[in-house]
């Protein structure tokens, strides 16, 4: 394990773990990992398939059984709110609820065919406007885009009002514009709601342009933890991924595929990109460079 594990950033902490360890069905998922996600910033957690980042953020949420401690800093005195982005969510594509439906039904006490509650149904409204989705209300999930229906996800984790936000791969499976467009949100959540963000995803580019701080996983614990451009160094994502990062030096006030939500970083640094794996096909439409 790296020597940088131990050390937690020197911002006030918002999610902090200590020694977690995680065994499902008898295997060891996550050993021994303590991490320091910083409040008001946007945080990755990053590592290789099976390195155990989701299973991070589901015993953060509580959601698995695991042994050490998993500390949430208090916000104005109560308790933070979390709220979780999954993935993905499977669901009958065929089915005649709608997005309206699926916000109000966790959100109203009375069931749905009895029709939406004003008040809910006024919030389901603001929340699809604030993610830039209010055309949505009223349609069809079975007829939404994967960009489309991760923002209603957003949507439905934003009417717990939370203070935490954890999304696991959040534009796995977007297109490149929907992309720039989800990256615009998550920095505006950040700066203007003040929302702690942690994001599990496998996109360098995304890491390195929009993230304030990083978690690296590997061999189920925390090899690396810092902020983002100078913890990921081409030899820590080699150590880390296994193979080898370039380093390029580009300004992202001039273009590239996310300049428009780059709110953060300054232009003309250096930073790695990871071309892809041996065993790709090839780079990934739009990716790194």
């Amino acid at each position: 394990m790296s020597g940088a594990a131990s050390a937690m950033p020197a911002r006030p902490i918002a999610i902090r773990t200590r020694d977690l360890s995680v065994a499902l069905g008898g295997v060891d998922v996550l050993v021994g990992a303590s991490a320091g996600f910083v409040r008001g910033g946007i945080n990755a957690l990053i590592g290789q398939n099976g390195a155990g980042k989701t299973t991070l953020l589901r015993a953060i949420l509580g959601l698995v059984p695991y042994r050490g401690v998993v500390e949430i800093a208090p916000v104005g005195g109560r308790a933070a709110r979390l709220a979780f982005v999954p993935q993905r969510v499977d669901f009958d594509r065929g089915t005649p609820l709608s997005v309206t439906d699926l916000l109000c039904a966790d959100r109203q006490r009375r069931p749905l065919f009895l029709g939406h509650s004003p008040r809910v149904l006024r919030a389901a409204r603001e929340a699809l406007e604030w993610v830039g989705a209010l055309r949505l209300l009223g349609a069809p999930l079975g007829g939404l885009s994967g960009g489309e229906f991760q923002r209603v996800l957003l949507a439905l984790a934003l009417l717990s009002e939370p203070d935490i936000l954890l999304l696991d791969e959040p534009v796995a499976g977007i297109d490149i514009k929907g992309e720039a467009l989800f990256c615009d949100l998550l920095v505006r959540l950040r700066d203007q709601r003040g929302l702690t963000i942690v994001l599990v995803s496998h996109d360098m580019s995304i890491v390195m342009q929009h993230t304030d701080h990083v978690v690296c996983i590997a061999r189920q614990s925390v090899d690396c933890q810092g902020d983002t451009l100078t913890t990921l160094t081409a030899a820590n994502i080699q150590r880390i991924f296994g193979f080898p990062a370039a380093i390029y030096d580009h300004d992202h006030a001039h273009g590239g595929p996310h300049a428009a939500c780059d709110h953060h970083h300054h232009p003309g640094h250096h930073h790695p990109h990871m071309p892809p794996p041996p065993s790709s096909a090839g780079p990934r439409s739009g990716g790194a460079a």
